[in-house]
């Protein structure tokens, strides 16, 4: 056997030249190029990457961050939520906000932002009313699944109340 014949193609008797190495190396990267272009458009399109809107704002309130945080602990409140869904497929959250001395805390304006980790379209704001004193309660329709729950409270206008959970809402 000689090494002509390993490099002829023996159905047709058409030896490979160098024009016929560069075709199929020029068409193997050619499909692999497109694959690679078409996954990144799917990719970019799909999920824009970014967490936050503003991060280098973000970044520099950074110290006001802390002291609100060093606020709110001051506060010593007890504050619990409870996710629940109902036949319909709509899910009601209930929020209870105590004080430190078992008194619940009136009069404040409760937001939820129910943030999905996996597609920020998915993503809703729920206002909650004071259903009686230190209860507040909202209604959003969600699907099951994993999302960041974040609850903030104000009061005159100014927060006094952040926290971010995740949970799981079947």
């Amino acid at each position: 056997m000689s090494s002509q014949d390993l490099f002829s193609d023996a159905a047709r008797g058409r030896p490979l030249t160098g024009r016929k190495v560069l075709a199929i190396t020029v068409g193997c990267f050619g499909v692999v190029f497109a694959v690679n272009g078409l996954m990144a458009y799917d990719a970019i399109s799909t999920f824009r990457g970014e967490v936050e809107a503003s991060p280098y704002e973000h970044g520099l309130a950074y110290e006001k961050d802390i002291l609100a945080a060093q606020a709110q602990a001051a506060l010593g409140w007890n504050v619990s939520e409870h996710l629940a869904r109902d036949s319909a497929g709509e899910a009601t959250i209930e929020v209870r906000v105590i004080d430190r001395s078992g008194t619940a805390v009136s009069g404040l304006g409760v937001t939820t932002g129910f943030d999905s980790p996996a597609d920020k379209r998915l993503d809703a704001d729920v206002s909650l009313i004071e259903a009686e004193p230190g209860v507040y309660r909202g209604r959003l329709n969600a699907t099951p699944g994993q999302w960041d729950v974040i609850l903030e409270a104000a009061r005159d206008g100014e927060r006094v109340f952040k926290s971010k959970n995740r949970v799981a809402l079947q």
